[in-house]
């Protein structure tokens, strides 16, 4: 989402850098990219794809359903062709013939759950996508979803500072469903100077966003953060936080 122009709108102001960003991810062991069709719209797809098509041991998980009208715009449409439409124009985008991971961006409360659902279902078994997953639902929403495919991934808002998502994340613990939190790195007053995140991440010699990737990861067996960026230095200190271990105490204190 990060490697777009501002708003989420247009291709970056630095076209080399983000190419450069995106091929350091294999180099750092990064193996997965979540990305979508409405991020530019279509840009972040077209620079993955010029960066490091043929994917070798990098899956590539992406999402339809938004429309975009404008910088930091978007609109839900989850009626059954536009969603195909979407599968399908991401696929010629990243050169893939099946996508790795397909995720229903929105459900559209204008167009009935079921035949959201119901589409995504017909695209894994005409093989244009191996695994489905849902972005922003309820538990019951996933449920609904479990009726007509394995759930495989749900994407929700969490992080340090936001957990209304705690019983989803939980369902998917119970489920042995990965549960991918947007907006990861959020730590809010929590990291200003005196509180905990500011002082934990002292005493390990990191930053804020790592104490809170690292307590995300630490939450969880079924965390799978992505924490977007365009900085090449910022991704490598988002990498090194998987190897950031917070001690029991701390893990406490941030619960």
């Amino acid at each position: 989402m990060r490697i777009t122009g501002a708003g989420v709108w247009g291709p970056p102001r630095d076209h080399d850098g983000a190419i450069a960003l995106l091929k350091r991810l294999p180099e750092l062991g990064v193996n997965f990219i979540d990305t979508a069709d409405s991020y530019g719209p279509e840009d972040s797809e077209n620079l993955i794809h010029e960066a490091l098509h043929p994917f070798e041991g990098v899956h590539i998980a992406t999402k339809g359903g938004f429309t975009r009208q404008g910088p930091n715009r978007w609109a839900e449409v989850g009626r059954p062709e536009y969603l195909r439409q979407c599968c399908l124009m991401s696929m010629r985008r990243l050169g893939v013939e099946t996508i790795d991971l397909w995720q229903l961006h929105r459900i559209d409360a204008k167009v009935p759950r079921e035949e959201q659902l119901g589409l995504m279902k017909e695209l894994q078994e005409e093989g244009k996508v191996r695994h489905l997953g849902l972005s922003e639902v309820s538990v019951e929403d996933i449920k609904a979803a479990q009726e007509h495919f394995p759930v495989a991934t749900v994407q929700n808002r969490y992080n340090l500072v936001d957990r209304q998502s705690e019983d989803v994340l939980r369902y998917c613990e119970q489920e042995g469903i990965g549960f991918i939190p947007w907006f990861p790195l959020a730590a809010g007053r929590l990291a200003e100077p005196g509180g905990p995140v500011a002082e934990i991440a002292a005493a390990h010699e990191a930053t804020a966003a790592q104490v809170a990737l690292a307590w995300l990861l630490a939450h969880s067996p079924v965390m799978l953060p992505i924490p977007g960026t365009s900085s090449l230095a910022h991704l490598e200190q988002n990498v090194a936080a998987a190897q950031l271990e917070l001690s029991a105490d701390e893990l406490a204190l941030l619960d």
